[in-house]
């Protein structure tokens, strides 16, 4: 990430996590008088249209600002949002019957991923205010995955292979060995065996992961070497390398603006696997799209940018 890269992303993240509306609700109502009100109910995540991108664009100026320290305006943000007492708010809600499964998994992973890169930043108060709310998250993290019989392959939200990368960054930052050991267990139980990924399925509409990207990054975190060599060869029918550029006909739809974070994601992954062209291909047609454009896509590309383009120029 360039430092011209930084400054656009920064600012509009800093835009996003303060635009209170649109807002998408994902809440369990218990009864009929509810306040959904998002300031209320998440008053550190309340922006960027749902709780996980308001996260992971907290995640984004934390990075900008690890790269980049002499963003004052960052700093300011993140006294205001991630205080104590806004966090503990956030806490609170995990606790109601509305928070049993709020955001599982994808917004418990960018939590984690969020906090990993605060403990990086180390200089400030921030990732003690949020450790609270990190660390039962990663509770929740290791009891999912150790119970869950099956992986959820979809190419968005749902998705556990890249949930699990995320938490399993936050596990090696933090040495969070029970989080580590189930998520490797997991894995190993769910995709050891899977064989002749479907890459050539890819995408659908909703896709703004490649399940088969995804998983075999995480593979390759949690296998030997020459293990992961051995599995990845039965695992990819086709090369990764030569796969074509999603189409994308209308950024303002929200579902096709997934495309350009597929974009993204598929360079983030394609370079941890050694496709570095593929990669690089990927990254450059979607980086235009990244900012200025449609808030579809504007609140929370930033962030997959900032995955795909890594911490240096």
């Amino acid at each position: 990430m360039t430092e011209a890269q930084a400054c656009a992303f920064a600012a509009t993240a800093l835009a996003n996590v303060v635009r209170e509306y649109p807002r998408h609700v994902g809440h369990l109502l218990t009864r009929a008088d509810e306040d959904l009100a998002p300031r209320k109910l998440h008053p550190a995540f309340y922006g960027s249209y749902d709780w996980h991108s308001a996260v992971h664009m907290h995640w984004l100026l934390v990075r900008v600002l690890r790269l980049f320290p002499g963003k004052s305006e960052i700093r300011v943000m993140l006294d205001r949002h991630l205080s104590p007492s806004a966090i503990a708010a956030e806490l609170a809600y995990l606790h109601t019957p509305a928070g049993k499964t709020f955001e599982r998994p994808y917004g418990w992973a960018w939590l984690l991923e969020l906090q990993a890169e605060l403990l990086r930043l180390g200089t400030d108060p921030w990732s003690s205010a949020v450790q609270p709310l990190a660390a039962e998250l990663a509770q929740r993290m290791a009891g999912f995955v150790s119970g869950a019989p099956y992986p959820i392959r979809a190419g968005s939200h749902g998705n556990t292979a890249f949930a699990c990368l995320l938490a399993l960054d936050y596990a090696h930052t933090t040495a969070d060995k029970r989080l580590e050991n189930e998520i490797k267990t997991a894995s190993l139980r769910w995709y050891r065996a899977d064989r002749d990924a479907p890459l050539g399925y890819e995408p659908s509409l909703d896709d703004f992961l490649s399940p088969s990207l995804v998983e075999a990054a995480l593979m390759q975190l949690v296998m030997a070497a020459d293990e992961f060599l051995a599995w990845s060869k039965k695992f990819f029918s086709i090369d990764p390398g030569k796969l074509e550029l999603p189409t994308v006909a209308d950024r303002t739809d929200p579902k096709q603006s997934h495309l350009d974070g597929l974009c993204l994601s598929r360079a983030w992954c394609l370079k941890k696997l050694g496709y570095a062209a593929a990669g690089e291909r990927h990254l450059a047609a979607a980086l235009p799209h990244v900012v200025g454009g449609d808030y579809a896509g504007e609140h929370w590309l930033a962030s997959f940018a900032a995955l795909a383009l890594g911490e240096v120029p």
